[in-house]
């Protein structure tokens, strides 16, 4: 299904609609702040092991993210953040980051890489964190399979590549085709996995 939700006042009968397709198992392909991504509920093994099967990686060793829908949501994800951590992420979030950060026990088995870290991401998109507060938990974050990224910013043309390994792709406008900054803060010194569409200054 192809369903266009309004990007800055989202139907609530339409957050009900995806968050009711999570819960049930279901994938979705929605908007974040930098480029659409695949979803489902991080407590739906199968739903984990489909988005594992599109994407063609093992779920422990995927660059799967959280999406989280503010910082005391993301909080409950990781260990105890300290206030230095956490008055950093306060400043750039919501934003688009992706910090990787020691796992807590909250986080499923399945998608608990060989290091305990956790990606999170808070995004300054309306719909993602909409989802998120409809679903009371985060929603699992991976980028669409392959190249195509410029193909990627157009919900139809996703739609009609995606229609049958997804249950839902929700059409909140263009995309971006920049994916978000990656920083690592499970060691002493904050280090850029990835260059992305958020500048960082620290």
């Amino acid at each position: 299904m192809l369903l266009e939700v309004h990007p800055d006042n989202p139907n609530p009968r339409h957050l009900r609609m995806i968050a009711e397709c999570l819960l049930s198992g279901g994938v979705i392909i929605y908007p974040t702040d930098t480029i659409y991504g695949l979803g489902c509920d991080i407590f739906q093994h199968k739903a984990v092991e489909r988005i594992a099967r599109i994407k063609q990686v093992d779920p422990a060793k995927a660059q799967l993210s959280f999406i989280c829908y503010d910082l005391s949501d993301l909080s409950q994800y990781t260990k105890s953040i300290s206030t230095p951590l956490y008055r950093l992420l306060k400043s750039y979030l919501p934003g688009p980051y992706t910090f990787i950060l020691p796992a807590s026990k909250e986080v499923p088995k399945i998608l608990q890489s060989k290091k305990s870290t956790i990606g999170l991401r808070v995004p300054d998109n309306n719909i993602a964190r909409q989802i998120v507060h409809e679903l009371r938990h985060p929603i699992l974050s991976a980028s669409l399979p392959g190249e195509m990224v410029e193909e990627y910013t157009d919900p139809a043309i996703i739609y009609k590549k995606f229609e049958k390994l997804v249950d839902i792709v929700v059409d909140g406008g263009n995309g971006g085709m920049i994916p978000s900054t990656v920083i690592d803060c499970t060691k002493d010194t904050y280090e850029i996995i990835r260059e992305g569409a958020g500048a960082w200054n620290e």
